[in-house]
This record gives structure tokens, C-alpha cells and sequence, in this order.
């Protein structure tokens, strides 16, 4: 399994690399050509921001997957420990079924939008939505991989600080 999860990462890196270079390189290009050359690009516009909603999806489990998301703890770092680990262990399985609602529901869109076609590229609009129940499933993998971890997040240095009595105190 663990060969599996770092196969994984690495091609979702670096497809998440690919596609934000590549969006970067089709916008700069497309403002080059519109100011200095006074003609636009409309397929650039378009395929950047299909990159951009592709990004976006592959990204959120990688994310997830790296503590990177934002998060407010506040709540649960007032709870004890165990409180604090159900709380997480609840939280973890509802991103879960939440991204498997969001894994079928993509499916079925995509699959309801195969058959339109952008407006630039001409290509099938199933296939720009399949970002959805893709990031979704990888989603669901990444959270699987990492669960027993987040469950069992430590606090962080800060949070043990604040919970440390300061110098002079219970002396």
C-alpha cells in the first residue's frame, strides 16, 4: 500500500506542477498577445481556466493529505484529548462521506455534460467536470492514508506553550 500512496503522490504532484505551469504560461502569453500584439487567445482562456478548476481538485486531497488546509481548532483545543479525538475522528469520516456524495454526484454530472462541448475548444464539457469526482476519489484516498494520524494529531508547540504555566506559577 505504501508504494501505491507514493506512486500516487508523485504523479499528483507532478500533474499539479504540469498544470500550473502550464496555466501560467498561457496566461502570460495570452496577455502578451492581447496588449502587445492586439489580438487574444480565446482557447488559452479557456483551457487556463479549465487548468485552473483541474488544479484546484487535484490539489484539495494533496493538500488535506499535508495538514495545509486551513483550519479553526479553536473548539477542539479546548476539548480533552479524547473528546478532542472524536471530535476528529467525526470530522475526518464526514469529509469522507461528504467527498463520496461529491465522487457520485460528479460522476453523474459529467456524465450529463458529455455530450456539450466548450465554446473555444470544442472539446466535451464531461471532461472538464470529471475534476470533480476525481479530486473527490483522491480525496477520499489521501484521508484514508492519513487518518489514524489526524485522529491522533498532537498539539501543536504553540498550544502546548499556552498550556504550560508560566515561570513562577504553582511553585
Amino acid at each position: 500500500m505504501k508504494r501505491f500512496e507514493d506512486w500516487l503522490l508523485r504523479i499528483n504532484k507532478a500533474v499539479l506542477v504540469a498544470f500550473l505551469f502550464l496555466m501560467f504560461v498561457l496566461v502570460f502569453v495570452n496577455v502578451v498577445t492581447r496588449y502587445v500584439l492586439k489580438f487574444s487567445l480565446n482557447w488559452a482562456e479557456e483551457l487556463s481556466r479549465y487548468l485552473m478548476i483541474w488544479s484546484a481538485y487535484l490539489g484539495m486531497g494533496l493538500a488535506m493529505r499535508e495538514n495545509r488546509h486551513v483550519a479553526i481548532e479553536m473548539l477542539q483545543d479546548l476539548l480533552p484529548m479524547p473528546a478532542r479525538r472524536a471530535l476528529r475522528a467525526f470530522n475526518g469520516l464526514l469529509l469522507i462521506a461528504f467527498m463520496a456524495v461529491l465522487t457520485y454526484l460528479g460522476i453523474r454530472y459529467s456524465a450529463f455534460a458529455w455530450s456539450h462541448e466548450t465554446a473555444a475548444m470544442q472539446w466535451s464539457l464531461g471532461m472538464v467536470y470529471l475534476a470533480v469526482p476525481i479530486g473527490a476519489l483522491l480525496f477520499i484516498l489521501y484521508m484514508v492514508t492519513i487518518l489514524r494520524d489526524y485522529i491522533n494529531m498532537p498539539p501543536t508547540s504553540e498550544q502546548l506553550a499556552e498550556a504550560a504555566p508560566a515561570e513562577g506559577e504553582g511553585s
